[in-house]
C-alpha cells in the first residue's frame, strides 16, 4: 500500500540518502545551538557510516521514499562512553523527514526499537533528547518513557540534555 509506512532495515546504497534525511530534519534545531557547536553535531549526526556497524540503522519508507530513520543500539555501550547503564539498549537520532511529519513515521520507528529489544530480552530502552525537541519528548513521554536525569548530559552551559528511558 503507498500510504503504508514500511519499517526495515538500511540498505548499504542508501547511507548517504540516510545522511542526507538527518540533516533536513534537524535542521530545524540549527538556531537553538551556537553555530561552532552547530557544525560539530551535524557532522556526528550525519556520520551513519561510522555507527553501522554497531547498531541497527533502521528506516521507514512511505510512498516509495525514505521517510524517516532511527539508529538503534542492542548494546548501549556502543552508544555513548559510560552514558548508561550495562545492559540498555540505547535509541539515537530519530529522524522525521519534514515531508512526511504528522504520518505516525517517528512512532512506528519507535515501535519496531521497542519490538527489536523485547526479542532480543533486553529489559531497558535509554534515549536522550532536549527541551526543543517537543513533538519528539512528548511521543516518547506517550510510549511510556520516564526521565532519568542522572544520565543526563550538559553539552554547554545552559544546555541539558535530558535522558528518558523505558522499562520493557
Amino acid at each position: 500500500m503507498a500510504n503504508e509506512v514500511l519499517i526495515r532495515d538500511v540498505r548499504s546504497d542508501e547511507l548517504d540518502e540516510v545522511s542526507l534525511l538527518l540533516s533536513d530534519a534537524y535542521r530545524q534545531y540549527q538556531n537553538f545551538i551556537p553555530p561552532e557547536r552547530w557544525k560539530a553535531y551535524l557532522e556526528d549526526i550525519m556520520d551513519v557510516s561510522s555507527r553501522v556497524d554497531e547498531s541497527e540503522l533502521i528506516v521507514a519508507e512511505l510512498d516509495h521514499r525514505l521517510a524517516g530513520c532511527v539508529t538503534l543500539y542492542l548494546d548501549g555501550s556502543k552508544s555513548f562512553t559510560n552514558a548508561w547503564p550495562a545492559g540498555w539498549a540505547v535509541v539515537r537520532l530519530l529522524a522525521v523527514h519534514p515531508d512526511f511529519r504528522g504520518r505516525c513515521v517517528g512512532h512506528a520507528l519507535m515501535e519496531e526499537c521497542i519490538r527489536r529489544c523485547r526479542k532480543a530480552r533486553i529489559k531497558t530502552i535509554g534515549l536522550h533528547t532536549t527541551e526543543i525537541m517537543e513533538v519528539a519528548r512528548h511521543m516518547y513521554e506517550r510510549m511510556g518513557f520516564v526521565r532519568v536525569p542522572e544520565h543526563d548530559f550538559h553539552p554547554a552551559p545552559g544546555i541539558t540534555v535530558m535522558a528518558y528511558r523505558l522499562q520493557l
